[in-house]
């Protein structure tokens, strides 16, 4: 089964082919992704109006150039597959938009896949997929969760940030630093020219039980060791590897916390700060450590892409799951709600017809 997928949601406009009859890795035909960094860097943030417009120009093309690419054409499709929610309302309008226009004209079942879920699934897109029961760790810009995973498309929250996201504090500290726009990314390259343990920041929320996460207080602490600092680019490193150093210390805590409540030693981790090079260092050497493994997407497939989006929605649609012909998109969505796979087959039933 041949199933198209596209990713609106917010500020990347991203397509795919995945084939589910190639194994693991192979099934990708072919993946393409818009960036849209340029045109927000200039605003320091993402403009959602603007997000949609260029969305509406590049996803037509961006459709023919992976189709071209997986020396396929539109009738070779066996379904489509778009991101239905969360994200920016008009953003997601225009990848459904085209999603249910072309399995409308072409005959094909299309389903709206939680953008989440199709982060959480991207490292089963690798060989050697690992199977449920798993943790999940979900880390990106907008969202730190940890998710225990019974089975594909049941999920219980475990826990998660009860202020701003990982991704958003390496965002915000950047900035506080004069890094430019997105500074995420380069804080991470900025630390790792800084001295280990010349600023040491607070592992918040890891001196009290609980799964959940809070990085504002952090975030204030760097903004305190900046303001009072030389601002020496040396210093400047220093700061951020200890930012670095006091995030990724406190995920593998909590990491490690979720797997024993959760009875397993398999951890998946996805999102955009899952491909951070020490993160994944100190998830995988927690976890071996423990007998078991950490499973991550290949860094390409961390940030938001149309790949992660073609595989569960090829999933669901394997089981059975069919959207109506309405074009559905759902901004704020807990995952906790989506149908199991058996049900969705039981149903076919899908989030368009809720």
């Amino acid at each position: 089964m041949k199933i198209l997928g596209i990713e609106s949601s917010c500020d990347e406009t991203g397509v795919a082919v995945y084939d589910t009859a190639l194994p693991g890795a192979e099934g990708l035909r072919a993946h393409a992704v818009y960036s849209q960094i340029a045109l927000h860097a200039e605003y320091g943030g993402v403009v959602p109006e603007l997000a949609s417009r260029d969305h509406v120009r590049k996803l037509l093309p961006l459709v023919r150039q992976t189709l071209a690419e997986a020396g396929l054409g539109v009738g070779d499709l066996d379904g489509v597959a778009y991101t239905a929610g969360p994200g920016l309302v008009g953003a997601l309008l225009v990848g459904a938009g085209v999603a249910r226009s072309l399995a409308w004209a072409l005959d094909l079942p299309a389903v709206g896949v939680h953008h989440m879920e199709g982060h959480l699934l991207a490292p089963l897109m690798e060989d050697d997929p690992p199977e449920p029961p798993f943790v999940a760790l979900l880390v990106s810009g907008g969202h730190t969760q940890l998710v225990a995973v019974d089975a594909i498309g049941s999920y219980r929250l475990l826990g998660e940030t009860l202020d701003d996201a990982a991704g958003e504090a390496f965002d915000k500290t950047a900035k506080m630093m004069g890094l430019p726009y997105p500074g995420g990314p380069q804080l991470a390259r900025l630390a790792e020219d800084g001295t280990p343990g010349r600023y040491r920041f607070s592992r918040p929320m890891t001196d009290r039980p609980g799964l959940d996460f809070s990085f504002s207080g952090l975030k204030t602490q760097v903004l305190l060791a900046w303001q009072n600092s030389d601002r020496a680019d040396q210093t400047r490193a220093d700061i951020a590897r200890g930012f670095e150093d006091a995030v990724v210390d406190t995920l593998a805590i909590k990491c490690e916390r979720a797997l024993d409540a959760a009875g397993c030693d398999v951890l998946v981790v996805a999102g955009g700060v899952g491909a951070n090079k020490r993160l994944r260092a100190k998830l995988q050497a927690m976890c071996e450590r423990r007998g078991g493994r950490a499973c991550f997407p290949r860094p390409s497939l961390c940030t938001d892409n149309g790949a992660m989006i073609a595989f569960a929605g090829a999933l669901r649609i394997e089981a059975g799951q069919r959207d109506n012909a309405q074009v559905h998109v759902t901004p704020r969505w807990d995952m906790a709600i989506l149908p199991p796979l058996a049900a969705a087959r039981s149903s076919g039933v899908g989030s368009g017809d809720s």
